[in-house]
């Protein structure tokens, strides 16, 4: 049977689905429509480099393996090894709507076999120097969001210990109210725990700011200015939201056209038709929430400022009675409209570009 398998296998093309895992990665190799080899290893690149070199010395090699939490560095130690690596998402991965068992070989098989069919959609693989300047994009949103829990965790303190007599009467307090609770008469171990939170708080402000800084010299680095420029004409988006936008979305001419790109962002109605009957739904919220949370928030901005928008958010409200699904229609139309400007090397104008 080995000597089979590497009859079949010689000079051939093979292709290889890998699952990985934090500790192994499970391999299925096909050729010819067949599974020549499937095994087991660590999850360690050598290792794999060291498996392909010696069982598959003379083959043409293609390997797929699922986006994940690994990222992409595997996709680019493959490529610098001249070796083809596709990268799935996860949601793509086409199976049978009857199979109930999944397991790691069985995902592998699957991959494999998906690959040589041609049956995957491939994600867009951003270069490393991209990918290590959008980390500084999303570390600030993770200190947002702790910043957001630290102020939450403090304001409970309170509520639960019935001291809310004599705090600052605001619905929404700036980071300037919180520290200013240091100047409070409290009792030994609550000003205790008080001083820890506002301390830990103090020190997310700090590397916030910090971030903010690295964030606006990343704006004027060359690859990424003109894009941060172009979106930062358009109404209700500062330099801070165009420099994450240009960070994640990275070459906006990699999308055919503004459609593509909002059904990238998830903007894009979900359906569910047949037959005679068409029904749309929500949006599909695919990709980034957080991208999508900004893109509604400058939509909220954005539609104040230009007619052709205001008019839009207008005829959604009197068609649907929301405002939600109306602000999302204008979010989408500002997705649009930015890969039109980027692509066409324009600046926004208002009521103008459509």
């Amino acid at each position: 049977m080995r000597k089979m398998q590497e009859y079949i296998v010689k000079g051939n093309r093979i292709f290889i689905g890998l699952e990985d895992s934090k500790r192994t990665w499970k391999v299925c190799v096909r050729c010819e429509r067949v599974i020549v080899h499937e095994t087991s290893m660590p999850a360690k690149y050598d290792v794999l480099r060291s498996y392909l070199e010696k069982r598959f010395p003379e083959c043409t090699i293609k390997v797929m393996y699922e986006a994940g939490f690994q990222g992409f560095w595997l996709h680019d130690l493959l490529v610098e090894d001249g070796i083809e690596c596709v990268v799935t998402p996860p949601n793509k991965v086409s199976c049978p709507k009857s199979d109930r068992v999944k397991t790691d070989r069985r995902d592998a098989r699957l991959l494999a076999q998906n690959l040589e069919c041609g049956l995957y959609v491939s994600c867009h693989v951003p270069d490393r120097e991209l990918r290590e300047d959008r980390q500084i994009s999303r570390t600030l949103e993770q200190v947002k969001k702790k910043i957001k829990a630290q102020k939450n965790q403090i304001r409970r303190m309170f509520d639960f210990h019935g001291l809310n007599d004599g705090l600052p009467e605001k619905k929404t307090w700036t980071d300037r109210d919180y520290l200013s609770l240091r100047t409070m008469e409290l009792p030994y171990s609550l000003k205790v725990s008080l001083e820890a939170d506002l301390t830990i708080l103090e020190t997310l402000l700090a590397v916030k700011k910090d971030l903010l800084e690295k964030l606006r010299a990343l704006c004027t680095k060359e690859r990424y200015k003109l894009g941060v420029q172009t979106k930062q004409s358009i109404p209700g988006i500062g330099w801070e939201t165009a420099t994450r936008l240009t960070l994640e979305w990275g070459d906006l001419d990699r999308f055919r056209d503004g459609k593509r790109m909002a059904s990238y962002v998830g903007l894009t109605s979900s359906e569910c038709s047949t037959g005679d009957r068409e029904r749309r739904g929500r949006i599909t919220k695919q990709g980034n929430p957080p991208v999508r949370g900004w893109l509604i928030e400058c939509a909220w901005r954005a539609y104040n400022k230009d007619p052709v928008l205001l008019n839009k958010y207008r005829r959604v409200v009197h068609n649907t009675g929301s405002a939600k699904k109306a602000i999302v229609a204008v979010a989408r139309k500002l997705v649009v409209r930015m890969w039109s400007l980027e692509h066409n090397h324009q600046t926004y104008q208002l009521g103008v570009i459509e």
